[in-house]
């Protein structure tokens, strides 16, 4: 059995803890977070005890680790845990630098433990369903990939001004299932940003809804729409459209009862949260990691997953700030 250390008990702290106790394969043996009740409260929950970072990395009963800290502390955590020989499961981003990420890379590879980036929705079965009919070739040659990720309502604004923007924060999720969904890479961002869901937002430089467009060498096209506010729940669709026809995931509904009368059909409210609409992709995240360390599995999104991803997030980024395309090497 796994053993893992925890670090973060926050919000996806809490999701992967619970979600590795209950594996079957793997325990909770430590906790670490900044607020020591968080720490204790997730430890009691998954029968484990409460460490400091230091002390967590350098245990010599724990095999893996799950970062789930801000974003401005993963490159070094990851630094350390492969120094430690630990494998390594971290939430998205890497850095919100492109820089720091490539100095963390290389530390990691001469450590040779896996790492695994948790762009969980790779993992969701409808999206996987979609990837995997799409390389059988069911749609023909890809032309154009939607894809719309829209929250049901803003962060606290104190989030918003750690996070590093909606582009590296929200849409980082978008452009890896671009990449995934694509299989090459893209060469050109054209992003346009706006305040409209929350004024508080204004001040910290950021945006609160985004839509970028992408273009592949090839010339396979991308659009991606992004929002902090959808009135009517957690909004998470991919369509490809190709030479042969259309491949599309819709949303979640909370049931699947319809009504139907004199003014038509209607269905019930779609699921209003992320770890509920992707609660089955968490779990097959935490397998996928699971195989990476038992067997040597590849993990399906590794660190130049992660780093490739952050190109983009800086690329949509500086073009929603200049107005202009960017290029991207």
């Amino acid at each position: 059995m796994i053993r893992f250390g925890v670090l973060g008990a926050g919000r996806i702290g809490n999701v992967h803890a619970r979600t590795i106790a209950g594996s079957g394969r793997a325990s909770v043996v430590y906790v670490a977070d900044a607020v020591p009740e968080a720490a204790e409260t997730l430890a009691a929950t998954v029968g484990a005890k409460v460490a400091s970072v230091g002390e967590i990395i350098a245990a010599t009963d724990v095999d893996a680790i799950l970062i789930g800290t801000p974003t401005d502390t993963h490159a070094d955590l990851i630094e350390q845990c492969a120094l430690a020989g630990k494998a390594i499961l971290c939430e998205k981003p890497v850095s919100l630098s492109v820089e720091r990420i490539e100095q963390c890379l290389p530390v990691v590879e001469k450590a040779g433990v896996p790492l695994l980036i948790g762009f969980n929705r790779r993992y969701d079965p409808n999206f996987r369903a979609l990837e995997q009919r799409l390389r059988a070739g069911e749609v023909g040659e890809v032309e154009i990939l939607t894809i719309t990720s829209r929250d049901p309502a803003p962060p606290p604004v104190s989030y918003i001004e750690r996070s590093g923007g909606l582009f590296r924060d929200m849409m980082i999720h978008d452009f890896d299932m671009a990449r995934f969904l694509l299989g090459e890479e893209i060469v050109s961002v054209h992003a346009l940003g706006s305040v409209l869901t929350d004024p508080a937002i204004k001040p910290t430089g950021d945006v609160d809804t985004a839509v970028v467009h992408m273009q592949t060498a090839s010339g396979k096209l991308v659009v991606i729409s992004n929002s902090r506010r959808a009135t009517y729940g957690y909004d998470q669709r991919v369509e490809v459209h190709g030479s042969k026809g259309m491949l599309r995931a819709g949303n979640i509904h909370m049931t699947t009862l319809e009504k139907a009368d004199g003014s038509g059909f209607t269905a019930d409210v779609i699921q209003n949260f992320f770890i509920d609409r992707y609660a089955a992709a968490y779990a097959a995240e935490i397998s996928a990691f699971l195989d990476a360390v038992e067997k040597g599995t590849p993990p399906k999104a590794d660190g130049h997953d992660g780093l490739m991803a952050q190109k983009l997030a800086e690329a949509a980024t500086r073009s929603s700030q200049s107005g202009d395309a960017v290029r991207v090497e």
